[in-house]
């Protein structure tokens, strides 16, 4: 037989139900606020991302209402609350394409591609990787224990700032109106990461706190296996790992070599005169770009370095800048 719930995590469980869950005779109202936060939060958030401005989109991160629906998924599972899982589902699924098709729009009205390479609100949300996982865990962590515990609630802004939801989806819609479905992709991962984070710890806090059915209670009209439910979240969780896992060695490797090269091309670039400017990367090349007084010395001496050091020049570029002084006092002859 089960043990007998307390009377404080009863009440508790009331008052949980009553923050994530859309049931009861508020649930029209909860609903409508759900929708109209999600599509002004989406707005705000596209239009940061466009703006460029990060105090835009941490607006759009407090406004944003879809950590609800998300922790709603948490707690009818560990309810066994069939009804509400799949609802909560239904609103995760849903406002995640509203959200990517208020970004597609505002994308429409924007004249230049939204991409990686011209945003950094873009770049900083297409390429997630394990750490982001961690990051997400933790925040995840947090927000469960702010729904547990009454008291703290009022860290909730703070993790909805750090835990990013709404954002990466107009990302998903902006970079798909500008023609890069692979960094759709990565800004859809991220999302992704973030709710399977949300949901392994809020069903690992929620158990460990003693949320449950009462013995005897029927919470739903269609009850649900938890154990199916949590093998699927933390299935959910390893398949995001994976390619997480693959984007964190590639950013080691592509960090290593990009460090590798400068040293070299900083070298090379006293020992002619010039100065290294900068080394940067996208698409797999590497840009090099010296500055210095002609004449422009020959890349022969640069390539063999790099060789000698264990760089492959290959996929290397050099922008070499020529540096002129013109002494504007000089009297026209």
């Amino acid at each position: 037989m089960s043990p007998e719930m307390p009377d404080d995590v009863r009440n508790d469980v009331a008052a949980m139900r009553n923050a994530v869950l859309f049931e009861g005779a508020e649930r029209r109202r909860r609903l409508t606020r759900f929708w109209l936060l999600l599509g002004l939060s989406s707005v705000i958030a596209a239009s940061g991302v466009v703006a460029n401005s990060s105090a835009t989109v941490i607006g759009a991160m407090i406004v944003a209402p879809m950590m609800l629906p998300i922790q709603g998924i948490s707690l009818s599972t560990v309810l066994a609350d069939g009804v509400n899982l799949v609802r909560s589902i239904v609103l995760v699924v849903l406002g995640a394409l509203a959200a990517i098709g208020i970004g597609f729009v505002i994308g429409l009205l924007v004249s230049e591609p939204v991409v990686a390479a011209t945003d950094p609100e873009v770049a900083s949300r297409v390429s997630p990787d394990l750490i982001d996982l961690v990051a997400a865990l933790a925040t995840g962590a947090v927000g469960a224990v702010a729904l547990v515990r009454s008291d703290i609630s009022d860290t909730l802004p703070g993790v909805a700032i750090a835990i990013s939801l709404v954002p990466p989806l107009t990302v998903v819609g902006l970079t798909l109106e500008s023609g890069a479905p692979a960094q759709a992709a990565g800004a859809l991962l991220l999302f992704v990461t973030n709710v399977a984070a949300i949901l392994a710890t809020g069903i690992v806090i929620l158990a460990v706190y003693g949320a449950r059915p009462a013995p005897g209670e029927v919470v739903s009209d269609r009850p649900i296996r938890r154990r199916n439910a949590v093998i699927a979240i933390a299935a959910m969780v390893v398949i995001v790992a994976v390619p997480l896992a693959i984007q964190s060695v590639r950013l080691a490797q592509q960090t290593a070599r990009q460090s590798s090269i400068r040293t070299v091309a900083q070298s090379w670039a006293q020992s002619e005169g010039w100065e290294l400017v900068s080394v940067t990367t996208a698409n797999g090349t590497y840009l090099v770009r010296v500055t210095g007084v002609p004449p422009v010395p020959a890349t022969d001496t640069l390539e063999t370095q790099l060789q000698s050091a264990g760089v492959d020049p290959s996929g290397i570029e050099v922008d070499l800048v020529p540096s002129y002084t013109v002494d504007l006092h000089t009297p026209s002859p």
